[in-house]
């Protein structure tokens, strides 16, 4: 049994649907990249994953349970979530930050424990941050602000980490160091990785496990190889491609056929 799934979810916001009646099932230790055309309901249907919304109807199962029955702090020890942009306080310092992952396991009467430092360390090894720790994270290059947040949700210390547009406003060199790092942490630590992102041949070569959306509802959902199709493209996405095989991966590439060389 998948740890969490969407069952005939209806999500969005006031009496506005923006996610209609979707199935989603989540493959345990593997990554889900989530992809699809600007406002078809990607953003809002990883929002109720991590029930920051509540479908209007169905629901969204964590363990087998409804996710709204489950107390909010016990929700936050089992999935992470790094949201779009987030903004770090003034000053902060990196390992300040990804202290704050600890959050959830933290209780009022007990002190910073042995446990939190070991997790906070760990996470900062992770990212390749540990000789920064003490710089200021407004200070920090894009990759490695990102990078500081990812341990941020490392040290949340959950099975589960979902991620809306990890990679945006990054370059792409910044980019790929993001990508290879939640690739790392799910090969050798078996975290289950959900993201929410735009470009198709990162989406290819990173995801064992993709959901096309389109119009609120999804288009299609497997692995790559499957969802990539010329016809999918098309539909989905509005455009006329083709479909090649990575010459390194092996995995798919879509490569428009408008513009020089191709079809107008």
């Amino acid at each position: 049994m998948s740890r969490l799934e969407a069952q005939h979810a209806v999500i969005g916001y006031g009496d506005k649907p923006i996610v209609r009646g979707v199935d989603v099932t989540i493959p345990d230790g593997k990554i889900t990249a989530i992809v699809g055309p600007n406002g078809c309901g990607k953003s809002t249907l990883l929002r109720a994953l991590v029930r920051l919304l509540e479908p209007t109807e169905g629901a969204v199962a964590l363990d087998g349970e409804n996710i709204h029955r489950i107390p909010t702090r016990e929700v936050a020890r089992r999935i992470g979530l790094l949201p779009q942009s987030p903004i770090a306080p003034a000053g902060i310092t990196v390992k300040e930050l990804v202290a704050r992952g600890r959050t959830p396991h933290q209780k009022v009467l007990r002190p910073w424990s042995s446990t939190d430092e070991t997790s906070v360390m760990s996470a900062l090894h992770s990212t390749n941050l540990t000789s920064i720790q003490d710089s200021v994270v407004d200070e920090l290059s894009g990759g490695q602000r990102q990078r500081a947040w990812i341990a941020m949700a490392l040290a949340q210390d959950t099975p589960l980490m979902l991620l809306d547009e990890p990679t945006t406003y990054l370059d792409i060199s910044h980019q790929y160091e993001v990508l290879d790092l939640l690739h790392r942490l799910n090969e050798r630590q078996g975290r289950t990785i959900v993201m929410v992102v735009h470009d198709l041949h990162q989406a290819a070569r990173y995801a064992h496990h993709v959901i096309a959306m389109c119009d609120g509802e999804v288009a299609a959902a497997g692995d790559p190889t499957t969802v990539f199709t010329e016809s999918l493209i098309r539909d989905v996405f509005d455009l006329e491609a083709r479909v090649l095989p990575d010459p390194i991966t092996g995995t798919p590439i879509v490569v428009p056929a408008h513009g020089p060389g191709g079809t107008q």
